[in-house]
């Protein structure tokens, strides 16, 4: 299978999510990616485009979440980039430690890890990218 590039660019509007989805269950479809792995793809790309619209461009819905997929013969790469500062993965809490279990929030970051094969931080100077990576094979 060629390499091949899928992009779509928002506004930091939540309302926007189900065009998001959309977007990414045709190229799941598309690939032919089981159920199963479709559900977990939608559920961690919700997190990272719900965190880039509220915590890296602050909810600010002039600023854009940048998506960018790339699927070879082995993975399926999701990029997802915001306009923020960006933050430091390591200073964010555990949320299965018991201080932290009833807290309403912070759970986004341990959802993907569970979800995915991989997941990568790359930090620009105009904005955060986050990758996550699915096998294929």
């Amino acid at each position: 299978m060629p390499k091949k590039t899928y992009q779509l660019e928002i506004f930091s509007d939540p309302n926007l999510l189900p065009e998001v989805e959309e977007f990414l269950e045709n190229i799941s479809l598309e690939i032919n990616l089981d159920k199963s792995r479709i559900n977990n793809l939608l559920l961690s790309v919700n997190e990272a485009i719900s965190n880039a619209m509220l915590h890296g461009n602050r909810s600010d819905i002039n600023k854009k979440v940048r998506i960018s997929v790339d699927i070879d013969e082995k993975t399926l790469s999701i990029s997802i980039k915001d306009e923020g500062e960006g933050f430091d993965p390591e200073r964010i809490p555990d949320p299965t430690s018991p201080e932290n279990i009833f807290k309403d929030s912070g759970r986004g970051l341990y959802i993907m890890r569970t979800c995915i094969d991989d997941m990568q931080y790359i930090f620009h100077e105009d904005g955060t990218e986050l990758v996550l990576i699915i096998n294929l094979r």
